[in-house]
């Protein structure tokens, strides 16, 4: 009885989720701290969420078109990129902020290196790090309740006291989707259990930033100061970097081990920003450098090929 082989490229073992699928549970993870960040800041936040989301989508369709591809909108990559992009912004800046982020993030960052799959960094942060540098007063001025004021980290550095419990919950100065600590960890975890995204990532990124945190309050003379280090996890984007942006496949190792020294390498970095950097916050520059170690990352964890080379 005559066997037939079938012979195919790789992969040879699919996952039934697809690019789509896996877009809209991320999206629906977002979607909370998106709201309350609609609640805590206003009409305005919305609506520069809106314009955010639409200009990448557009752009990636514009581009697509102009160079005659096939167009990619439809797994939501794009859609999703945008409302990364628009949860680090400030509630009340200029509509032409995301606008010129979108384009960055979208054109610069993902298609000019050949789309999705092919960026060396996420597009989101990418565009928020080339924002602070270019328009650094708008994208570091916030105001709450219509008072201009400093966020709590910036409020820490400076070394007064901060409310950890409004951190937590949210009601706080800082950009559209990073304030609501609770919304971001409970949208984290439902993508672990989901199997989205993976815990290592995640897990030691904010274990080895806590642990540093807590051993420079110990030895600078704070002690063990609980408060401290709660509001060091809560405050910025930790939560909201760990969870949606440091996890995003493209720009992650896919290794075991890899996503351990990956994490543990952003947890160190973040803490080195946020303690003894000009800035309050560490959390974007220590992502972006962390995807562009991705290669080297991965090419020192990659697991050694099952057997052995036979010596003669």
């Amino acid at each position: 009885m005559e066997q037939t082989m079938k012979i195919s490229s790789s992969p040879h073992i699919r996952d039934r989720e697809t690019t789509q699928g896996i877009m809209k549970q991320v999206i629906a993870a977002l979607l909370p701290a998106a709201i309350f960040g609609i609640y805590n800041f206003g009409a305005h936040a919305a609506l520069v969420l809106i314009v955010s989301i639409v200009c990448c989508i557009g752009f990636e369709a514009l581009f697509q078109r102009l160079l005659g591809r096939d167009l990619t909108i439809g797994d939501l990559s794009a859609a999703l990129t945008g409302l990364l992009l628009g949860m680090n912004l400030p509630p009340e800046v200029p509509f032409w902020i995301p606008v010129i982020g979108s384009f960055f993030a979208i054109v610069v960052v993902k298609q000019l290196f050949g789309g999705l799959g092919q960026n060396f960094m996420n597009p989101a942060l990418g565009a928020r790090a080339f924002l602070l540098i270019s328009f650094t007063g708008r994208m570091t001025s916030f105001s709450y309740d219509a008072v201009t004021t400093a966020t709590p980290l910036a409020v820490m550095k400076a070394g007064d006291k901060v409310d950890v419990k409004a951190m937590f919950f949210g009601t706080i100065p800082g950009t559209i989707g990073e304030t609501c600590a609770v919304a971001l960890v409970l949208g984290g975890v439902f993508l672990i259990v989901r199997g989205i995204v993976n815990y290592r990532i995640p897990v030691y990124y904010i274990g080895t930033f806590a642990l540093l945190v807590m051993l420079y309050a110990i030895f600078s003379g704070r002690g063990f100061d609980i408060s401290f280090l709660m509001a060091h996890l809560f405050g910025g984007g930790l939560m909201l970097g760990a969870f949606f942006m440091a996890t995003d496949y493209v720009t992650s190792p896919v290794t075991p081990a890899g996503r351990i020294v990956f994490g543990v390498f952003l947890g160190a970095l973040t803490f080195v920003f946020r303690i003894f950097g000009a800035s309050a916050e560490g959390v974007s520059y220590a992502i972006i450098l962390g995807n562009l170690l991705v290669p080297l990352i991965e090419r020192v964890t990659v697991p050694k090929a099952f057997g052995r080379e036979e010596r003669k």
